[in-house]
């Protein structure tokens, strides 16, 4: 550290002095600071004194025939004076101090005057040894070798690059074929995945380019006189940054250990609860009054709202938290939750609604809205169904709970009671209906997938002024096969009348198709 550099660290440390400037002026040479000042003669300014102080003193440095040794201090009240002076020559001075420039630092006027002495002879000293033939053929071949140093890390670099493209478009990185992640559930595709690490490929290798780059080029301007002080604001930047960043790194530890903690603690208490739901599901814990379908949704519900606690307690300690950055990701999060938040929130209600109102279930066989198929996801938003033709029908849970919902697989898995098929048929009053009755409970008896738990029954639903109404009803105990049982059953009754030389017509039809033969012949 310079003399400069001592003098500003001690001044800083006490307090300011009338008269004193406590923005001193540094003198330097080729960019080194050699001395500071904080009192400038009487009638000049800080600025232009410190100016003229660094032209005399490049002058003298580049004046080989002014040797540092023959620099010297004399008095001459109320000055000390530093510059040469030989006997029979004229004195040629640099620089003089009084008692006002000394007292800025607390010192006398022949301690600061010795200081100031000592610290030009150095800087003198110096600037001529980097400034020699030495010094620059020294500098050359040194930036010569960390040139070639360089080129050959490129040409590295380049190749190890290359090599990585090549086998990441075969498939194979660090030895590693993509073929054996599909053993891993992978959110994106073998192509994608190769796409995306070629791109990562590129930034590194760029970014490590320009990062060698960066710290060559300081190192090659430290080695020649002219540019060492360039070469220094660089290191400075570089090593303000870095330091910056371990400041920020050191400083964030804390809170990063605070989110740790809490984020580890959240982890534990989702990994318990969802064992309890899951010993729930299992029927392995039971709850009077808690039903075992309602396990899997509850712990979904519980597992987000443990982590959304979680979030919010490590949100504070989160390095940068309070900028303006997180401040504002903040208010466009809240707009956007403001803009979707009403149909959302209708369809989340309507979804937990569904859940605890126990109206159906994965696996159910349902209609709902006019749509017939099996339940296939229950979810916050949605509800989506599988038709029979293998369609995927999405309701929206708003539109569930404010429709009608048929659920032909409760009875069986509830009531353990088998679900009923029916149908009907009109025939007029000339067929005996005992006839009818037996036909059709023949029909069901035939029909695959009749269950012998609960009989089947026939109902004569209406006497109309032509015919009566007669109603088939049969349970069956796979509600999966409810429409193609149905169907059979229609294909039975129909097989069963036709033998019996009965046409299921109403009366109405027959004299319908009577009129119109009669017109024909006529």
């Amino acid at each position: 550290m310079g003399l400069a550099q001592v003098q500003a660290a001690e001044v800083l440390k006490k307090p300011a002095i009338p008269g004193c400037s406590q923005d001193p002026q540094v003198i330097a040479l080729a960019g080194e600071p050699v001395l500071e000042v904080r009192r400038p003669p009487a009638g000049e300014s800080l600025r232009a004194y410190g100016e003229r102080q660094e032209e005399a003193l490049l002058e003298i440095a580049k004046d080989h025939a002014l040797q540092p040794s023959r620099l010297q201090r004399w008095e001459d009240a109320p000055f000390s004076i530093i510059g040469f002076k030989q006997p029979g020559s004229q004195p040629r001075a640099l620089i003089a101090v009084d008692d006002k420039q000394a007292r800025c630092f607390e010192l006398s006027r022949e301690e600061l005057a010795g200081r100031y002495l000592t610290a030009l002879q150095l800087a003198i000293r110096q600037y001529r040894v980097n400034h020699s033939l030495t010094s620059w053929l020294k500098a050359t071949a040194l930036a010569a070798l960390f040139l070639g140093l360089y080129l050959g890390w490129i040409r590295l670099q380049s190749a190890a690059n290359r090599k990585l493209r090549s086998q990441i478009e075969r498939g194979v990185l660090l030895g590693v074929q993509f073929k054996r992640l599909k053993r891993f559930p992978l959110p994106i595709g073998t192509e994608r995945l190769k796409a995306l690490l070629q791109q990562l490929r590129q930034v590194v290798h760029w970014a490590l380019l320009a990062l060698v780059t960066y710290l060559l080029v300081p190192l090659l301007l430290a080695f020649f006189p002219p540019t060492m002080a360039m070469s220094k604001g660089l290191r400075g930047q570089i090593l303000q940054f870095i330091g910056g960043i371990a400041d920020g790194v050191v400083e964030a530890i804390p809170g990063l250990v605070s989110v740790a903690l809490i984020l580890s603690i959240t982890f534990v208490l989702v990994r318990l609860s969802g064992a309890w739901f899951r010993a729930l599901d299992q029927g392995s814990i039971a709850i009077p009054g808690f039903y075992q379908e309602w396990a899997k949704p509850t712990a979904r519900i519980v597992s987000i709202l443990l982590v959304l606690a979680g979030l919010a307690a490590a949100f504070p300690y989160i390095p940068g938290s309070g900028t303006r950055v997180f401040q504002g990701a903040g208010l466009f999060l809240g707009v956007l939750a403001a803009l979707g938040s009403s149909a959302i929130a209708n369809n989340v209600i309507s979804g937990l609604m569904l859940i605890y109102t126990r109206a159906f279930r994965e696996g159910d066989r349902v209609e709902i809205n006019g749509v017939t198929g099996v339940v296939q996801e229950r979810a916050l938003l949605v509800t989506r169904i599988q038709t029979p033709r293998n369609e995927l029908v999405s309701i929206p849970n708003a539109t569930v709970i404010g429709a009608s919902v048929v659920n032909f697989s409760f009875s069986q898995r509830e009531i353990k009671q088998p679900i009923a098929i029916a149908t009907s048929i009109t025939l007029g009053y000339d067929v005996p209906w005992r006839t009818v009755h037996a036909l059709m409970l023949q029909s069901a008896q035939e029909t695959t997938g009749v269950s012998d738990l609960q009989e089947a029954y026939v109902l004569q639903t209406a006497l109309n002024d032509f015919h009566v109404s007669y109603e088939v009803t049969a349970f069956v105990s796979d509600p999966s096969r409810y429409r193609e049982s149905l169907s059979e059953l229609h294909g039975r009754l129909q097989d069963r009348f036709a033998e019996a030389g009965i046409e299921i017509l109403s009366p109405a039809v027959q004299s319908l198709r009577g009129s119109l033969a009669m017109n024909a012949a006529v």
